[in-house]
């Protein structure tokens, strides 16, 4: 092993990530693991730099030098720095096409239930593809959304999949798994009303829209459970506009979700240019 100096850092120097390193950090794919170790993996420059500007903590870094170069300023958060090269870093990545970084990070306490709520959020029921659900913690960052709720069984926010499909808005969202009956009690005390997405709902253009609301989005194949449908009653549809032709049956539930917000925040932002006199 080499040492060398990246100005006030010293950074460990190797040719190679070890065999059993490797194993690890690709062993982080399943949740078991993450959950025993308590670590997770971020892949893609764009993505560890959002996590090196954040509050996560990062326990170890393989990058290249030019990497490591453009974000010295952060290393001081990192445990461990390993300058590499992109062929080592293949090795250890998930992905076809790795980038000049990886972290390995120390996975946060598991976030609360506020005491009160806010402005628009979701509430996924049983989202299963890991891609979805970084897409849609994208979603809830552009249009401002503090919180993503999410039941139980919905797919781990920690899944690389999500990691690398929310481009790092997973560090500004904060998720939180609970119960529908939890969150539902924290709308009620929050005086925030309850909505979803059913074929027989009201067209969403035709509605007037509040600035704070709940949305809860269903499961990808099943929609949502009759539990929890039965403790929604504004119930919202999207219109399909291909009228007298045979087209698609439904929407991907993450467009769905950027329709829906897209259409919340647009109402808010007209009443909000209206009341000012603009």
């Amino acid at each position: 092993m080499e040492t060398v100096i990246l100005k006030h850092y010293y950074i460990d120097k190797h040719l190679m990530i070890g065999k059993k390193k490797i194993n690890q950090i690709k062993s982080l794919a399943q949740r078991k693991v993450r959950n025993r170790e308590q670590l997770f993996l971020v892949e893609g420059d764009k993505t560890i730099l959002e996590v090196l500007n954040s509050s996560l903590e990062v326990k170890e870094l393989y990058a290249t030098e030019g990497f490591l170069l453009d974000c010295e300023q952060h290393l001081h958060k990192v445990e461990k720095v390993t300058m590499t090269t992109v062929s080592d870093i293949k090795k250890a990545s998930l992905l076809k096409s790795p980038q000049n970084s990886l972290a390995v990070c120390l996975l946060p306490p598991a976030a609360k239930i506020p005491g009160k709520i806010s402005g628009l959020g979701f509430y996924l029921d049983g989202i299963q593809d890991p891609g979805n659900l970084g897409t849609i913690l994208r979603i809830c960052d552009w249009f401002g959304m503090e919180y993503l709720f999410c039941s139980p069984d919905t797919a781990d926010v920690f899944n690389p999949k999500v990691i690398q499909s929310s481009m790092g808005s997973f560090c500004r969202v904060t998720t939180i798994y609970a119960s529908f009956n939890d969150v539902l009690l924290l709308a009620s005390h929050s005086e925030i009303p309850v909505y979803g997405t059913f074929m027989e709902g009201e067209s969403l253009y035709s509605l007037t829209l509040p600035s704070n609301a709940l949305i809860v989005m269903g499961n990808e194949g099943n929609g949502m459970r009759p539990e929890v449908t039965e403790n929604i009653s504004n119930k919202l549809n999207i219109p399909s506009f291909n009228i007298g032709k045979t087209g698609a049956e439904s929407l991907n539930v993450a467009v769905a979700a950027g329709i829906i917000g897209n259409e919340f925040r647009r109402q808010m932002t007209a009443r909000t240019f209206i009341q000012s006199g603009s």
